[in-house]
């Protein structure tokens, strides 16, 4: 059950609930912290079974993007919306402007963007009523889709890890199990085609299975709960959360465990286990951190030059992460919540400052 106590103990600032009748919306945010800036993070749309469960789901996701852009280098905040509805048969025009009148009363604190369940026209819906959303289409100055750059900074990390384990960053003839082939994961599996690489997938959705073999004719498909079986370098979770858990660990035969996937350990303590294995874990919230990189920088004019840059800053990150792993001893996922909790403190003594500029530049961006 949802209580002040348990917000309290997350360190969020502000959690708002928004209903409008009129169209069936529901919804929440989940504003977590704005020490760096305001509070960025999409919009997951999705049929929760309770309010508990979605009040759940916004808290600990919204914590997740305070470390994810603060280790990103990127000056802005965590926050996270969850629409508690049908995606096939609540959105509408009307539900998504409601939506965006509602972000629009939070005064630039908190910046939406697209998540799971959520596309770039329900962004162009949101951009009608609110100027505080990122993701829009090139046309009205945005970025449109970010699953492009998603997968460049899961690549990126592929390459850091590889570099890290094989001393090579080269992922040529290396064999990448890759679990989800939905947007992302085929734009990841394009880039692995390309470097040689040989590519084992398995999804659930038979119209991702045949958009992944028109990309990557030479992949292998395999069943859903076969993936943890196959021998490979790197294990790519690019679906679901908590993949790598007490039952898939004794089951993996991979040195790398790099992939989109938020939330790949069930438990911090699977990343203990892991370090005791020696499989290398590449940080899922640095590793996949190159959507909101991408959307990050359109207040500022967004082009794919600047973005491409900032996301391949990823490999150098990841690559200082794993030094501080070695260098303190500690499993990776603690050595990347250091580093993000490092520059959240450094920061406290000039809150507002950033929040400031970028209010600034967000107000100057009209919507339609």
């Amino acid at each position: 059950m949802f209580t002040f106590e348990k917000l309290y103990s997350m360190g969020h600032e502000e959690v708002v609930f928004f209903s409008d009748p009129s169209c069936n919306l529901k919804a929440i945010v989940a504003i977590h912290n704005t020490t760096l800036g305001p509070a960025l993070g999409g919009t997951r749309m999705w049929n929760y079974a309770s309010m508990d469960e979605a009040v759940e789901d916004a808290l600990r996701l919204s914590r997740g993007m305070t470390y994810k852009n603060a280790i990103s280098g990127l000056n802005l905040g965590g926050g996270k919306a969850v629409i508690i509805g049908d995606p096939k048969k609540d959105k509408s025009e009307a539900f998504f402007r409601s939506y965006g009148r509602f972000i629009e009363s939070l005064n630039g604190r908190y910046i939406t963007a697209e998540d799971v369940n959520t596309t770039v026209d329900d962004m162009e819906y949101i951009f009608s009523e609110t100027a505080h959303v990122a993701g829009v289409s090139e046309f009205n100055g945005g970025s449109g889709d970010p699953s492009p750059w998603t997968a460049r900074g899961v690549y990126r990390g592929m390459q850091a890890s590889a570099m890290k384990i094989f001393g090579d960053k080269s992922l040529k003839g290396k064999v990448v199990a890759l679990q989800g082939a939905g947007s992302v994961g085929t734009h990841l599996g394009r880039y692995l085609n390309e470097e040689g690489a040989k590519i084992i997938f398995t999804d659930m959705n038979e119209a991702n299975i045949a958009r992944f073999k028109q990309v990557v004719p030479t992949a292998e498909l395999v069943g859903l709960n076969d993936i943890y079986d196959v021998k490979a370098d790197i294990y790519a979770p690019c679906a679901l959360g908590a993949t790598v858990n007490d039952q898939t660990i004794e089951r993996l035969k991979v040195k790398i465990i790099c992939g989109a996937a938020n939330n790949q350990l069930a438990e911090n303590r699977h990343g203990d286990m892991l370090k005791e294995k020696g499989i290398l874990y590449a940080p899922d919230y640095l590793i996949n951190a190159g959507g909101v990189m991408n959307v990050s920088i359109e207040f500022e004019g967004w082009s794919a030059e600047k973005s491409t840059r900032m996301v391949d800053k990823i490999y150098d990150t990841a690559l200082q992460i794993f030094k501080l792993s070695d260098e303190q001893n500690i499993p990776v996922y603690k050595a990347t919540d250091l580093m993000a909790e490092k520059r959240l403190a450094s920061m406290k003594n000039i809150r507002g400052k950033y929040l400031g500029n970028l209010r600034h530049r967000v107000s100057g961006r009209k919507t339609r």
